[in-house]
């Protein structure tokens, strides 16, 4: 169902069987937005009535927090990466932050406007927030929307204010999972991480990557049983990416068949289990300083870069390596940093649009072995996902994506 995902397919949705995927995520997230759009105008409104004003600093502050957050997925997913060069004019994703209903067809706002309400929205958010304490990582407090704001200054190439944010964020009560008192079966992330900030939506890693239980299909009538493995993997390239020593490797996966699958989440148990954890939108403390020490290895600050790079590292190894690495060479160590540390938590794939979209290979593999491959040229189209053919026939006033134009 997947498949034209994996090789960047011209049109994604297509799937192998020549069916339509709808895509759902751009209404779904326009719904919220929505909503969000009507409570933050009822917030205003209340507040000048002199109602609770901590609650209402409250509400405000979630909904505009998450609003900041659905655009952003939104831009990084429809829209044109950042660039500053650029991005007063390439095409982001429709800005609609008013609560009255408009009867017109809605145009696509630039990437700049887009990442300009995003961080509005989120430094009025942290001062809704200063002071409130969340229930649980379901809710958000200061802490989340400055955590969230380092990310996309961080995005914006603005990098001194990326580690204001970010020291804002590491002020809190969060702290880094030292892996070295790490058990078998233990989940890193799960709600009750001390690293958990916020977490949202749902977790279908375990349905998503190869297991080793087996499933029931129908075979000329008859259910049959058999072993699932038509499904993903975690790629060869990432797990060479662990140096010797680095207790990611054995807590990040586990083996299943004859492939390795992520095993970061807590699995759920039951239907009703209060500690899954949402993989779609996922804040945790270890992505703050990574965030700052990029930021800091930009402006050449290689010293300090290093110091933050060890307050993860030394949780990460029984006696993490030293860095020996300086400019360009230490940006892209962080950036492997990156990878090794928050793979599977949808960020790799808009970390690479950042990065000026590289060109790179992916195999498709049938029962283990090699079988196709596919290349995606540096800057493809297909970097950016087309706007969904529904979407478009609602609305003619949007302009859809370039195709990608994979090599197989």
């Amino acid at each position: 169902m997947l498949g034209s995902f994996y090789h960047w397919g011209a049109d994604p949705f297509l799937t192998l069987e020549n069916d339509q995927y709808r895509d759902n995520d751009w209404e779904r997230f326009y719904k919220s937005i929505g909503v969000l759009n009507s409570i933050i105008y009822m917030a205003d409104e209340f507040r000048s009535k002199e109602e609770d004003i901590e609650l209402l600093n409250r509400v405000e502050g979630e909904a505009r927090f998450l609003r900041a957050g659905y655009y952003f997925l939104l831009v990084n997913i429809y829209g044109m990466p950042y660039c500053k060069a650029t991005a007063s004019r390439d095409a982001g994703v429709p800005l609609k932050i008013t609560e009255y209903i408009e009867d017109k067809y809605f145009s696509r706002s630039s990437v700049e406007a887009v990442y300009s309400q995003i961080v509005t929205d989120l430094k009025r958010a942290a001062v809704c927030l200063e002071g409130i304490v969340p229930s649980s990582t379901l809710r958000v407090g200061k802490v989340a929307a400055n955590a969230l704001l380092s990310r996309v200054y961080l995005y914006m190439e603005e990098y001194e204010a990326c580690i204001a944010a970010a020291d804002e964020a590491m002020s809190g009560t969060y702290s880094v999972m030292d892996l070295n008192s790490w058990t078998d079966g233990q989940n890193v992330i799960s709600w009750t991480s001390p690293e958990t900030i916020f977490t949202q939506g749902g977790n279908a890693v375990v349905s998503t990557f190869l297991s080793s239980s087996n499933v029931w299909v129908q075979q000329n009538g008859n259910w049959v049983e058999q072993a699932q493995a038509l499904s993903y993997q975690v790629s060869e390239d990432l797990l060479q990416c662990y140096d010797d020593g680095d207790l990611r490797r054995t807590a990040f996966f586990k083996n299943s068949l004859h492939a390795a699958i992520p095993d970061k989440y807590k699995t759920w148990a039951d239907y009703n289990d209060n500690d899954e954890i949402g993989a779609d939108f996922l804040i945790r403390l270890p992505e703050v300083i990574l965030n700052k020490a990029e930021a800091l290895a930009m402006l050449n600050r290689d010293g300090d870069a290093k110091t933050e790079l060890q307050k993860l590292r030394s949780k990460r190894f029984a006696l993490a390596p030293a860095i020996t690495e300086t400019g360009g060479a230490l940006i892209d160590f962080i950036r492997y940093e990156r990878r090794r540390e928050l793979c599977f938590e949808g960020h790799r794939w808009f970390d690479l649009r950042r990065y000026g979209m590289p060109s790179f290979t992916r195999v498709w593999k049938e029962g283990g072995v090699p079988a196709k491959w596919f290349t995606m040229e540096k800057e493809d189209a297909a970097y950016t996902l087309p706007i969904s053919k529904e979407v478009m026939d609602r609305n003619p006033g949007l302009i859809q994506n370039r195709l990608g134009n994979p090599k197989y």
